[in-house]
């Protein structure tokens, strides 16, 4: 145990001894301690006795670190002096701002600079009806061109909710050019009116735009070479309920060959408008029994129409 404290008392001098050689040197006294090697060897002998004398002060407590003329801060090492380097200022940065190019303006215009944007307008009712009577011209599609004295095209209201189609021209239409303005037509507008319109309120036109012979009914080459133009008036037209007078139109608008007492009394669709079929006012003439009938196919007709 003693040679265990010993060797830690030296290796404490030994440590203490490293601590005053470095102070020296910090505080310049490399000249001395080379100028006279006895106050080398004197100090060194020196060294390890204070160490030991403040042991014994402090009573028997180990100090650690150098003492206190080590702990010295040493001297600051003089730095270079830096340039006084400034940045030019934001006013001399730059060229005045009269040099500077503009910055673009990239908010969209405003509405009142916008192109407007183009409106497309369907043709009207009228135009379009316009364009379809243009397009028949002088009809000779089929040979009841070679009899007639008027092409019967239709009249009516291009903006009517309601249409009524028959079957074809009679002599007095033949005459002047307009459909239902006969016997039958006379009828037509009793029927109307009761319905609570006028007979301007509607459009009225038939299957096939020329007489017949002898008022005959028409044949299906006949209805086939006028049927697309009544296909188109109808599509222009758009009503809210198409009426079929008799059972030609009926059987032409319905692509069917039945009887008028099967599709009456129903409510059929043409491409997606509804479709009454009722009697013809020439049949209701003949056979007066038949208006009740063709009055409540009238009230079905009103009450589609709203």
């Amino acid at each position: 145990m003693a040679d265990e404290k010993e060797l830690r008392e030296l290796c404490e001098a030994l440590e203490n001894l490293r601590w005053t050689v470095e102070a020296c040197c910090r505080a310049g006294g490399v000249q001395e301690w080379a100028a006279s090697p006895s106050a080398r060897r004197a100090k060194a002998v020196a060294a390890p006795r204070a160490s030991a004398e403040r042991i014994s002060e402090d009573g028997g407590r180990k100090t650690e670190g150098p003492p206190a003329s080590a702990k010295r801060h040493p001297s600051p090492t003089p730095q270079p002096s830096v340039p006084d380097v400034r940045l030019p200022s934001s006013d001399t940065r730059h060229p005045a701002s009269a040099t500077r190019h503009p910055t673009p303006d990239l908010r969209p215009p405003s509405s009142a600079t916008r192109h407007p944007t183009p409106v497309l307008r369907l043709p009207s009712s009228d135009a379009r009806l316009a364009e379809i009577r243009a397009a028949l011209g002088e009809c000779s599609r089929c040979r009841l061109h070679a009899g007639r004295t008027h092409l019967v095209f239709g009249e009516g209201s291009a903006n009517s909710g309601l249409v009524f189609v028959g079957e074809g021209p009679g002599f007095d239409e033949d005459k002047q050019g307009r459909p239902f303005i006969g016997r039958a037509g006379k009828l037509l507008d009793r029927m109307i009116r009761a319905i609570g319109l006028q007979r301007a309120d509607t459009y009225i036109c038939n299957v096939v735009k020329c007489r017949p012979p002898n008022n005959r009914t028409p044949q299906e080459e006949e209805m086939a070479a006028c049927l697309p133009f009544l296909f188109q008036q109808l599509e222009a037209l758009e009503p809210k309920v198409i009426c079929a007078l008799g059972a030609c139109a009926s059987q032409a608008l319905l692509g069917s060959s039945k009887p008028m007492w099967q599709v009456r009394a129903k409510i059929h669709l043409w491409r997606g408008i509804p479709l009454i079929c009722t009697y013809h006012p020439a049949y209701l003439l003949r056979n007066p029994a038949q208006k009740a009938a063709a009055w409540q196919d009238l009230k079905e007709v009103l009450k589609l129409l709203g």
